[in-house]
Formats: C-alpha cells, structure tokens, sequence
C-alpha cells in the first residue's frame, strides 16, 4: 500500500472517530504507533488535517430542525449576502453552487418557529433576489468532509 493510500485510510479512520486512540489507528494501518503518530503529525503540519470536530448523537440532533435554504444573490451582492449569512448562529454551512441559485444554506433552529423566522430572515436581507427552502426530514449518510 502506498504512502498515499495510508494516508487516505488514516484520514477515513478519523472521519469515523476523530478520538480514536492512536494504538488503535496504527493497528487499523498495520504499522507502528510511531509510524502512525509521525503520519497523523505530518498531515497535521501540512494542513491536510486542519481541525477535529464533534459529531452529535441522534438523540440530540432530533431536537435539531434543519433546513436547505437556497439563495439567488446577483455577483455585485453575493459577498455581502455571504457575509450577512455568516453572521447568523443557525447557519452550519455555506456553500456557492451552479444552476438557478447561487448558495446553498444548510440552517438548524431548535424547533419550527425559530426555523420559520431564520429563514423569514434570510429571505429580507439585503441583496437576496430569492429564496427556495427545504427542510430535512433525516438523514441517510454523513460524513465529514472538507475540500
């Protein structure tokens, strides 16, 4: 297996379970404990690994209502609309994307009113043309993924 193989089995590893102990990494690889530390500290160095993060139960994210909002934004506006989104404690995620819109919103409010008024919020800001809103009855498959 190459090094570039290794690496990628190591990052699927932490996807699952960022906590997982490193003993339990290199048995996983077949290698050393210090060949997996010395790996998971050159992927940390070199930026492939920028952070760890928690992943919450079902049971807590059940009292989670989650919303796909999508947004039509003219260019001239779009990085102060980006910016306004920013601002708001319910947004988990933020991502430009082609076709009749032009960003996706993935939102969380703690029950339907509140989900009601963000997107309500949303839709009122300045230099959104448009809004087109989802909300996510569950979820089949989530994996941690930055690129």
């Amino acid at each position: 297996m190459s090094n570039k193989e290794k690496d990628q089995q190591l990052i699927a590893l932490l996807r699952e379970h960022a906590r997982m102990p490193l003993s339990e990494i290199a048995r996983q690889l077949g290698v050393s404990r210090g060949a997996a530390q010395a790996r998971l500290q050159r992927l940390e160095r070199s930026g492939v690994i920028a952070g760890y993060t928690v992943r919450l139960s079902e049971d807590y994210d059940q009292c989670c209502i989650r919303a796909l909002v999508l947004i039509k934004a003219p260019p001239a506006r779009r990085r102060a609309v980006e910016r306004q989104l920013c601002r708001l404690p319910e947004l988990l995620a933020l991502h430009s994307i082609s076709g009749v819109f032009d960003l996706s919103a993935l939102v969380c409010a703690p029950s339907v009113a509140e989900l009601d008024r963000v997107i309500d919020a949303i839709g009122v800001m300045e230099g959104v043309e448009e809004t087109q809103s989802s909300v996510i009855l569950s979820t089949k498959l989530e994996r941690s993924f930055s690129g």
